[in-house]
């Protein structure tokens, strides 16, 4: 008879740890990731070394440029920059993007997103315009095949027309100089 009453309480008191076991084991596996000293900003893209969505929009319009083509991206390291006028930290980082559009070994093109046109073409004016082609993104239907979570964004598209690397927030110029610039001289090394 004895058999009989420990059974039942050995089921109850597993049914009572289970709960506490599932709580260690999430709790180890929270810490380890915290502790991994890994950059938990860094969001990671599914898209890296797929190429780049198919694009075409329109031009902003008052503005001589052609639109976003990825046609255009074939045979050249391209970086499209995703930005909006209403977006803080998009001003934040144009001066960046003003230094870079200096180095004429790569394009430079953007995405605007969901924004409206004279506010874009007044946002350029003001801070200057560091890019070969804007495509204006009004629904933002596009940034989501280009798997954009938010305003500021940059991707570098290799010669191959496939992503090689994308930056989410703003760029800095130290983030310029550390994360972004060794992506496009590989990108820059590697084979049409």
């Amino acid at each position: 008879m004895s058999i009989k009453t420990e059974t039942p309480a050995r089921s109850r008191r597993l049914i009572v740890l289970l709960p506490l076991l599932v709580f260690l084991a999430l709790a180890g596996l929270f810490l380890s990731q915290l502790l991994s000293g890994r950059d938990v900003s860094e969001v990671p893209s599914a898209l890296i070394g797929l190429p780049a969505p198919q694009t075409n929009l329109p031009a902003l319009e008052g503005v001589n440029l052609p639109g976003l083509d990825s046609k255009a991206f074939a045979g050249k390291v391209t970086l499209v920059n995703v930005f909006a006028s209403w977006c803080a930290p998009c001003r934040e980082e144009h001066p960046v993007l003003l230094a870079l559009s200096q180095d004429k070994r790569f394009t430079m093109a953007a995405l605007n997103y969901k924004d409206q046109p004279e506010n874009a073409r007044r946002f350029l004016g003001d801070l200057g315009n560091p890019f070969q082609a804007i495509g204006v993104d009004a629904a933002g239907r596009t940034a989501i095949d280009w798997g954009v979570y938010g305003v500021p964004e940059t991707f570098v598209i290799g010669k191959d027309g496939k992503i090689a690397y994308k930056h989410v927030g703003p760029l800095t110029p130290d983030s310029a100089q550390t994360l972004l610039l060794p992506e496009i001289e590989k990108a820059l090394a590697a084979p049409g």
